[in-house]
Parts: C-alpha cells; structure tokens; sequence
C-alpha cells in the first residue's frame, strides 16, 4: 500500500504480532508509514518468521521481542528492550488476546481466567508499562484491541465479551490518568476480520453467521482494521482520546 508518512519518525510497538492476524498487518502498515517497527510474541518462531517477512517487504528488519502478557517481568523486559534499542517508545499497539467458545453454564474458572489474564490483564500490564516510559518524555500514543462484543451479545462468548468490555473501559479510565501528559489512548472494536487462525478456532458454522450479519457480506480484511489502528496512531487523530472507534460494517 502507498506510503503518506503518517508515522514517520515514529517508534511503534505491537504485541501478538506474529502470524498473519491484526497485528501483523498492523506491523506492516506502521512500516509502510515511515515507523520504527517492534513486534511482540509468546510464539518466538512465529515471531521470527514475522520479523524475516516483514524486513523482505520493508528493507527494514524490525526489532522482535518474545513476549508473553501473562508475565509482568517479560512485559517490563520487552519495554525495557524497545526503549533501549530505538531510544523512546511513541506508539504501543496493544493486539495480544485470547478467545474461546463456552456457554457459561459450562465455563471452568481456568477458562475464565486465562482469556482474562491474556485480553484485559494483559493489556493492563502493557499500557501501565509503557505509561511509565512515556510520561517522563510527556508524549505517547496507546492504541487498544478491543471488540464490537464488547457491546453486543454473543452466545458462547461472556468471558472474551468480559475482557473486551473491560478493555474499553481501561481505555477510557487510562486516558484520563494519560492526558495532562500529552499521552492519547483510544481502542478499536473490529467486528470480524478473517485470518487463519480464525479459521482454525471457529466453526464454519458460526463464521457463516457472523459474515451474514456485515452488511458488505463479508469479514474485514486484517489490514483494513490495522489502517484504522494507523489512523489513531498517528497526528490526524491528534484531538482523539479515551475513544472506541468500531471498525465494523455490522447491522443489529
């Protein structure tokens, strides 16, 4: 895609970059507009293969960080890596997150727990990670993952439509707290984006369904979210903070 220099000079950081999903797709769109690309990963040969990809397509090779949000000493570790090799983070893209299919009745705490720990606590730690990297320099951008069931309702789904509401609402509150910095935090809301993994954890059944709800009759392509996650990366959205914006063609 034709580069506008949206992000130029700019240091970005995505975690759950590997694979061919959002964060991918984002990592490259950064690229493209003129970043400092990091990427992050629990998968660290997937992460290496997203790194070797992504300097073929850029010329540029990116920094790549194993990384696993669970863990408050490896998000600190991944910080502290980005800071010191490029010298200032500008840009967290906060993409990690887990999904699961579970009626409640049938959930297990550890469900639960681990689609919470890795989509909101997780994304927790990472902001407040790089809140403290950012505030001393008073500038920063946070951009969160977060999802359209995060308003609306969807059987099978109280655990991921927990984490993701829960998401929007760090998003709004850590705004807040980031603003008489000069730092902005906002999240996108996809509705549905196709990618292989997708495939792998979803039935056919329900991913018929849910591309007959989008009213252009199909699913987002990744990088049609990630151009939106560029937009709010970037100085055009410079007046934005504290917002959710749905990347999404879903009618109720």
């Amino acid at each position: 895609m034709r580069s506008h220099g949206l992000l130029e000079g700019k240091t970005v950081l995505v975690t759950a970059a590997a694979g061919a999903g959002i964060g991918y797709a984002t990592a490259r769109r950064c690229a493209e507009e003129g970043a400092t690309v990091a990427i992050a990963d629990r998968h660290e040969r997937r992460l290496a293969e997203a790194a070797s990809s992504l300097k073929e397509l850029t010329g540029a090779e990116p920094l790549a960080v194993p990384c696993d949000v669970t863990s408050e000493e490896q998000v600190q570790a991944m910080i502290q890596a980005v800071t010191g090799a490029c010298g200032r983070l500008d840009v967290l893209v906060n993409n990690a997150g887990l999904g699961g299919t579970a009626d409640l009745v049938d959930m297990t705490d550890e469900q639960w727990h681990a689609v919470l720990d890795v989509t909101l606590t997780g994304t927790m730690r990472c902001t407040r990670a790089a809140l403290r990297a950012m505030i001393p320099r008073r500038s920063g951008v946070i951009v969160n993952n977060a999802s359209v069931v995060g308003w609306r309702a969807q059987r099978g789904q109280a655990h991921y439509a927990a984490a993701k509401a829960g998401v929007m609402a760090l998003t709004r509150c850590a705004a807040m707290e980031a603003a008489p910095y000069g730092i902005r935090v906002n999240a996108v809301a996809p509705s549905l984006a196709m990618h292989p993994f997708l495939e792998k954890v979803t039935s056919p059944e329900l991913l018929a369904e849910l591309t007959a709800r989008e009213a252009f009759g199909r699913a987002a392509e990744p990088w049609e979210v990630a151009n939106v996650i560029v937009f709010l990366a970037g100085d055009y959205s410079g007046y934005m903070t504290g917002e959710v914006v749905s990347v999404s063609s879903q009618h109720p």
